[in-house]
């Protein structure tokens, strides 16, 4: 490749990760609105599906991953549809990251795996406050990993949701649904638990991974590998477990809201839904960092619950209301603690003319500006991962 080729490819890569302030701003809020929606109706879904007859938690993991085709018109529509970009998909996406992007699903295969058992035993409400615990590993994994900075701030909030869930814990016997034996609840608890601990993996993972990236669209590349290596995991283990066939069978003759439903809600809405969780929750890691995406993502939990109780008549008793009322205060008082950690960034970067508004190094770890800026050896990159 010639200098002058080398030259334009940098300048294209700075001018792809140099958004505006205000744009960054857009793109965050529009991230945590898809989170928000995706997070809540993919909760609410999964259990539809167990509650109107459906029975096989091969058939619940698969369609957590099988909407990942669905990312291609993220990855291909800007250039060759909106032509907003002029930079070429799958341009700098390296070996290195398709094999770390390909165990990362893997992982996240087996992640879908143990929440579809959780999701099949525990009422919404409960396995939604189950999942908060993952926090305090991901602060302990985000220091150890992306060297992220414990402050005040997330350390405050990581305790306050994890008492929220140690309260959750200690007045569970009651929340027994009814017909449930004990053991099988005791797997469903279990198993939730195990869900948020991988899952707390995966947010300081990803975030190591996306610092040898330079733009949204190679997060949404890696994402398309990672969700498609889930699927092959799901895919095999519902051809061994007959899961296809079952699939059939539910529609036709198990599912009480017939098969309409069955195939257009119970899965289709299901794989939408599921994949603009995971997408945006991706977007959130490499738009801030990974603790941060996890906190987020652990607020929507207290809507997950009051969900629950909406919809499927989830009980609400007070060790629950004393659970939500926590998980709320804690994240907002993060919000609060970003927002004054923002407001003194802008005044000393505005000083300097460079502020941009979204990541600081405190929020990152080693990352000094937000959204993965490019240094001028771009080359060396691809050998960050």
């Amino acid at each position: 490749m010639s200098d002058g080729r080398v030259n334009a490819d940098q300048e294209q890569e700075q001018n792809l990760v140099k958004p505006t302030g205000k744009r960054s701003l857009i793109l965050i809020l529009t991230t945590y609105f898809c989170l928000f929606v995706g997070s809540i109706a993919s909760s609410l879904l999964a259990k539809y599906y167990f509650v109107h007859g459906g029975s096989s938690r091969w058939v619940s993991t698969w369609v957590q991953s099988a909407g990942f085709p669905l990312l291609l018109t993220l990855i291909y529509f800007p250039r060759y549809v909106f032509k907003t970009t002029t930079r070429r998909p799958f341009t700098r996406f390296t070996r290195r990251h398709l094999l770390f992007s390909v165990l990362i699903g893997f992982f996240l295969g087996i992640n879908n795996f143990l929440f579809s058992w959780g999701t099949s035993y525990l009422p919404v409400s409960t396995s939604s406050l189950l999942l908060s615990t993952q926090l305090v590993f991901t602060l302990i994994l985000s220091v150890l990993i992306v060297k992220q900075k414990v402050t005040f701030s997330n350390l405050n909030c990581v305790i306050l949701l994890t008492l929220s869930s140690v309260l959750l814990a200690l007045g569970s016997s009651s929340d027994k649904p009814a017909g449930l034996t004990k053991s099988k609840y005791y797997i469903g608890f279990a198993s939730t638990i195990g869900a948020g601990l991988l899952f707390a993996l995966y947010l300081p993972v990803t975030e190591k991974l996306y610092r040898s990236v330079y733009c949204y669209a190679m997060v949404m590349e890696l994402q398309l590998m990672m969700e498609l290596s889930a699927t092959v995991f799901a895919t095999i283990g519902m051809a061994f477990d007959g899961g296809f066939r079952e699939m059939v069978n539910e529609a036709n003759h198990v599912f009480t809201k017939g098969p309409t439903v069955y195939w257009t809600v119970a899965i289709f809405a299901n794989v939408v839904t599921w994949q603009l969780c995971f997408a945006a929750t991706s977007g959130m890691v490499y738009l801030t960092s990974g603790i941060t995406g996890g906190i987020c993502m652990t607020a929507l939990l207290a809507m997950n619950v009051i969900g629950g109780v909406v919809v499927y008549g989830d009980k609400f008793g007070g060790v629950k209301i004393v659970s939500t009322v926590l998980c709320i205060w804690g994240f907002s008082s993060y919000i609060y603690g970003m927002y004054t950690k923002s407001k003194k960034a802008e005044l000393m970067e505005k000083e300097k003319g460079e502020y941009s508004g979204v990541k600081t190094s405190e929020d990152g770890g080693d990352m000094e500006v937000e959204m993965g800026n490019v240094k001028d050896d771009v080359a060396a990159v691809d050998d960050r991962v």
